[in-house]
């Protein structure tokens, strides 16, 4: 693999590890194998397999994790225990979604029925499979100035997420920084998105069951009347959470789910409601529990319901650390000019990301992948999303500058 390419740094510096045209055609047809083969979270047998398979091929020693999908990878220890040097993680998650794929006329189209990269995972584990590579080389020839740690997480899309197998199997240890990328279909690719602070929301996860005693329409009073309870449940308690924390933290209750009844003149005796609580702010996250709970049991009991409430605890908030954001914004200065960067706005989404930062500082950048010029946005967790695959490129190159950027700090 030749790194000839290099780029000019104020100075006179140079800056190795573009990416190689050959290598360029590889990892594009490593993505769209990916793609075409989608694989749910604990699921990515195939996937695991065939990342494990490319950084043997370049004489790395992957581990797969004890899970059996999803592995590690370390560049520059040289597979020794206990090397002095904190090492940078580069984090990709690899598992897909369960719905259709919806692009017509794609040679690259999911062939598996119901089962899609629809949220750009696909780009991402290649992106730093090819970083990986690249930075193999780099320590071959003696130019990776510390270690490197690749990390390849499973189940992304399953709460709490399997950024804590990762952690549990001792992917963390020794890690010093680590950074990540995210597909944006907003930005163009050839562009990143930063934020310092929070980038993406806090996600978890209600159930809720409530029962009562059903019975005539004709006569409501002498019921629990559940309809109306469940109704109150999903436009009161959104509304008491609100006045119960800071408004600037935006905890918000949403629904996506409502079930009650199946008769129009039978008040039934049970209904269950589904939803998401999300949170911009850290510490109003750790409080939402207790708060949400006790609001679900006010409105319910108000109304003569017995309230069953399962609250699966989802992500925090990603919040980008200074010094790792920084970090970012100088590797693709570096590579592409200051302009290629800008700035992004806190995201809703939850993101698993966010467990590693809760244990080491780090950062995620969003990857433009919006063809330039394109007017029409194939938005996340869509059938029809797919990418500029250009930006593969520029994700492989803003990793291996900041692995080499981060030697300087």
């Amino acid at each position: 693999m030749s790194l000839e390419s290099e780029i000019d740094l104020p100075g006179g510096a140079v800056l190795p590890g573009a990416l190689p045209e050959t290598l360029r055609a590889e990892l594009v047809a490593f993505r769209r194998d990916l793609h075409m083969h989608p694989e749910l979270g604990h699921q990515e047998f195939r996937t695991t397999a065939a990342i494990k398979e490319r950084l043997e091929q370049a004489g790395l020693r992957p581990r797969v994790l004890s899970g059996g999908t999803g592995l590690i990878c370390d560049i520059g220890t040289d597979g020794e225990a206990g090397t002095d040097a904190a090492l940078l993680a580069l984090r990709a998650d690899i598992d897909a979604l369960p719905i259709p794929d919806m692009k017509a006329d794609c040679a690259y189209r999911s062939t598996v029925p119901d089962r899609a990269h629809a949220c750009g995972h696909d780009v991402h584990t290649t992106v730093v499979l090819g970083a990986g590579l690249v930075l193999a080389e780099l320590h071959r020839q003696g130019l990776l100035p510390r270690p490197v740690r690749l990390v390849f997480q499973p189940a992304e899309e399953v709460l709490p997420g399997g950024a804590n197998e990762v952690i549990e199997d001792g992917g963390l240890d020794g890690v010093g920084r680590i950074l990540a990328v995210h597909c944006d279909p907003r930005v163009d690719a050839g562009r990143i998105g930063l934020r310092q602070g929070p980038i993406t929301s806090a996600c978890d996860r209600l159930e809720i069951a409530l029962d009562g005693p059903g019975g005539h329409t004709a006569r409501p009073h002498l019921t629990t009347d559940l309809v109306t309870a469940a109704a109150r449940v999903v436009t009161d308690v959104p509304a008491l959470v609100g006045r119960r924390v800071d408004s600037r933290s935006g905890l918000a209750v949403t629904w996506g789910r409502v079930e009650s009844g199946h008769a129009p003149n039978v008040i039934p005796q049970h209904a269950e409601l589904s939803g998401t609580v999300r949170c911009l702010d850290l510490e109003t996250w750790r409080q939402a529990p207790d708060v949400v709970v006790a609001a679900i049991d006010e409105v319910a009991n108000l109304h003569r319901a017995k309230s069953e409430i399962t609250y699966v605890r989802g992500v925090p908030p990603v919040v980008n650390e200074a010094g790792a954001t920084e970090l970012l914004r100088d590797a693709m200065t570096a590579r592409r000019g200051a302009d290629a960067v800008e700035g992004t706005e806190q995201s809703l989404g939850g993101e698993d990301f966010s467990w590693y930062l809760e244990r080491v500082p780090g950062a995620m950048a969003r990857l433009g992948v919006r063809p330039p010029g394109e007017r029409t946005v194939r938005d996340l967790h869509q059938g029809n999303f797919d990418v500029d695959e250009h930006a593969i490129t520029v994700g492989v190159e803003l990793f291996t500058a900041a692995a080499l950027l981060d030697a300087l700090r």
